[in-house]
């Protein structure tokens, strides 16, 4: 992993520019500047001048994707909600703007988006353009809502993808890895508002997984299944339930031999419950019941990284049994691993293009090595079922066997090489891993 030990240079006003580390204190940056642009014109500016820029969005990748040897340019100052179309029921956002306080403004308008991540504090650019996913056996990825976006090119020109055209290139830009260019604007298919509740179960054990798979991820709007890997047993399931869904304010006390829990729960066992999103049954607004934190606590553990593979639904048992067979090297490191369904896509380099995804995901103590020693072990189990990483996580896959994954990866590179053909957007991620 590319480190550099060079500071900031505070440029246009940018706040918060001298933590020159990613959310999680793993990955520094090797930009010697950051820029904070207040307009669209500033950054197609900034863009035509640059030899090599990057975006830097809510730094909540644990890898180099979003790191240059040139400029970073941060989009927190172009935050805001542009246009609500409540004909098209579409809404046009700056691509700065973070889940939760778009949500918050949709809501307030009658509006929700299908599926969220578990976190709120994200941006919707740089989710977007990792395709980060959220949970439900009918929810596609956050990408899935992208409608059109609009893109500064290397030579500060704006251009425009959209799903209205009929050129084929929205597919392979909606997940567009920070590759095509300055995402600055990006227009939303949004859904009428609605209110769910959420329980918690526990203890739902493994074995339950190979008879009841298709059951046990349909049985609510979004499904979580938490895991240690202590033993081959989930120690939490937790269900998003619409209120118009049969059964959601008033649960059984069992769900496939899991059991209820008596009170709040944090994913992390040990950890206060208050930063969580509402459980127990208790009836709110979407957007504070699909994210599992809520958006002004600490999300998850905080100091640690994270891994995530995602793998066809049909060989989802399989898989996390050949998981369980390394509990022993996982465990010790772990915090916890997260379990969810996202539905097919298609959109080239999303991790759930054409097919139905289960994700397998790792939140891991801030283990440095001891975590870059198990990942190769974690994929290897998984490489027999395709299982394909997260973007903007830690993994050890070689690049010949990313890319065998990807079947639109050459069309995606053809892309790329069209808005950026000097490579200005470029850098050493994208370099091995789709260029190589």
């Amino acid at each position: 992993m590319l480190q550099t030990h060079q500071k900031f240079q505070i440029n246009e006003g940018c706040e918060d520019v001298e933590n020159n580390r990613n959310w999680a204190g793993n990955y520094r940056y090797g930009a010697s500047e950051l820029h904070a642009p207040e307009t669209v014109e500033q950054v197609q500016d900034l863009v035509s001048r640059s030899t090599r820029i990057k975006v830097l969005g809510t730094r909540h990748s644990f890898n180099g994707i979003a790191d240059t040897s040139g400029s970073l340019l941060s989009l927190q100052k172009l935050n805001r909600v542009i246009e609500l179309d409540r004909s098209s029921h579409t809404v046009t956002v700056e691509a700065g703007i973070r889940y939760g306080e778009l949500c918050q403004y949709l809501h307030s308008n009658g509006y929700a988006l299908h599926n969220l991540a578990s976190l709120p504090h994200i941006s919707v650019a740089g989710a977007c353009a990792t395709a980060t996913h959220g949970s439900g056996d009918s929810n596609g990825n956050l990408a899935a809502a992208v409608h059109s976006m609009e893109v500064v090119k290397a030579d500060g020109e704006l251009i425009v993808f959209s799903r209205d055209r009929q050129d084929g290139e929205f597919a392979g830009a909606a997940v567009g890895l920070g590759g095509l260019g300055v995402v600055t604007r990006i227009t939303l298919d949004v859904i009428p508002a609605f209110e769910m509740s959420q329980y918690v179960y526990e203890n739902l054990p493994l074995a339950q997984m190979g008879k009841h798979l298709d059951g046990i991820f349909s049985g609510a709007y979004s499904v979580s299944l938490f895991t240690n890997w202590t033993n081959s047993t989930f120690h939490q399931v937790w269900l998003k339930r619409k209120i118009t869904d049969p059964g959601s304010t008033r649960m059984e006390p069992e769900y496939f031999s899991a059991m209820q829990a008596n009170g709040h729960r944090h994913p992390v066992p040990g950890y206060p419950s208050e930063n969580c999103t509402e459980q127990m049954g208790v009836p709110g607004p979407w957007y504070e019941r699909l994210p599992h934190f809520r958006l002004n606590f600490t999300p998850s553990a905080g100091d640690e990284l994270q891994s995530e593979y995602f793998v066809p639904r049909e060989h989802a048992y399989p898989a996390l049994c050949a998981i369980d067979r390394l509990r022993e090297s996982i465990s010790p490191h772990l915090y916890v691993s997260e379990v969810r369904t996202i539905a097919a896509d298609d959109l080239w380099m999303s991790p759930c293009y054409r097919r139905e995804s289960v994700a397998i995901h790792f939140t891991w103590k801030s283990h440095g090595e001891a975590v870059g020693r198990v990942l190769p072990l974690i994929e290897k189990q998984l490489e027999p079922f395709h299982a394909r990483p997260h973007w903007g996580k830690l993994f050890a896959m070689t690049p010949d066997r990313l890319q065998s994954l990807y079947e639109k990866l050459p069309d995606f590179r053809r892309l790329l090489l069209r808005c950026d053909p000097e490579g200005k957007f470029r850098n050493a991620f994208l370099n091995e891993y789709i260029m190589s």
